[in-house]
């Protein structure tokens, strides 16, 4: 069954959200777009999106309304503006990577607000977002889930499909926490390298075409040994991450020590000035000197 298409708010058009609003876009949706920094919004009128300079505009009318913001705080605060403004079939799309206990809250906040509610926080950095590439990791009532599919064709490679509200992000911290394990072993196994006059290229090959070669590990160890660090997924957003993964793991009563090692060791980065560095910048913690 065919229709008009959706129209589609936007909620935070930064390195996720500012693409994903551009595919959206080009898939033939109607797009109003809003982010707290105006003009970074504007990024995305040449594909077609209208901004919008209050979030309560974005959504008036809207069929879904996608909220990629960078935090919970942040997320709950639109939330608290925007809900008034919804139509009685508007559905609230929630794709950032917020945590449990904030997830848990906005959908008591949908429910109070008669709101149908989808948590689908999607896997994947910049340059999948660029290329329509992510997986989405939907959640939620499955009439709210198949009104989001035009989206998450536009933004996605595949949609998993996990049931009620909130199994997307209990997913997402899962997958999360493999993600920093790994960019945090690179990190480590570089310097170490590094330090004992090993070079990337001798370890390359050493792991090449062996159970433990991987791609990624490639991809980051590059960053690392040139020391140039454009941001995929920034260090700052991988704290963040990390952070919501330790706490989950002490509500589900398991014992992470890795996860908070590396959750410490993400924030010390930040504060050492390399939050707006993509995440494989945690190697200029470990290098030995003058090579991060």
């Amino acid at each position: 069954m065919s229709g008009p298409p959706l129209t589609v708010a936007v909620l935070g058009t930064g390195v996720m959200g500012g693409p994903m609003a551009r595919n959206v876009a080009r898939a033939g949706l109607n797009v109003r777009a809003w982010n707290r920094t105006v003009e970074r919004a504007r990024e995305v009128e040449n594909d077609g999106a209208t901004v919008v300079e209050r979030p309560q505009d974005a959504v008036d009318g809207a069929d879904v309304a996608v909220t990629m913001l960078a935090d919970a705080p942040a997320t709950l605060e639109v939330a608290e503006a925007i809900l008034p403004a919804f139509g009685p079939d508007t559905v609230w799309c929630q794709a950032g990577t917020i945590g449990i206990e904030p997830t848990e809250r906005c959908i008591e906040m949908a429910r109070a607000n008669g709101t149908p509610f989808v948590d689908a926080p999607v896997l994947g950095t910049a340059k999948p977002a660029q290329d329509g590439a992510l997986t989405v990791l939907a959640s939620g009532p499955d009439d709210a889930v198949r009104r989001c599919e035009p989206i998450f064709r536009a933004i996605g490679q595949r949609t998993v499909r996990l049931g009620p509200a909130g199994a997307g992000t209990r997913l997402k911290l899962a997958v999360n926490a493999w993600v920093l394990a790994l960019t945090q072993g690179a990190a480590e196994a570089v310097a170490l390298g590094k330090g004992l006059g090993v070079g990337l290229d001798q370890m390359v090959e050493a792991l090449d075409g062996s159970p433990t070669d991987a791609p990624y590990f490639r991809m980051k160890a590059k960053l690392m040994d040139d020391g140039e660090y454009p941001p995929s997924f920034s260090l700052r957003l991988a704290a963040k991450d990390a952070a919501l993964m330790a706490e989950a793991a002490a509500r589900a009563g398991v014992d992470l020590p890795m996860i908070r090692t590396i959750a410490g060791r993400l924030a010390e980065g930040v504060e050492a000035g390399y939050g707006d560095e993509d995440m494989a910048a945690t190697y200029r913690l470990s290098a030995p000197d003058g090579s991060g």
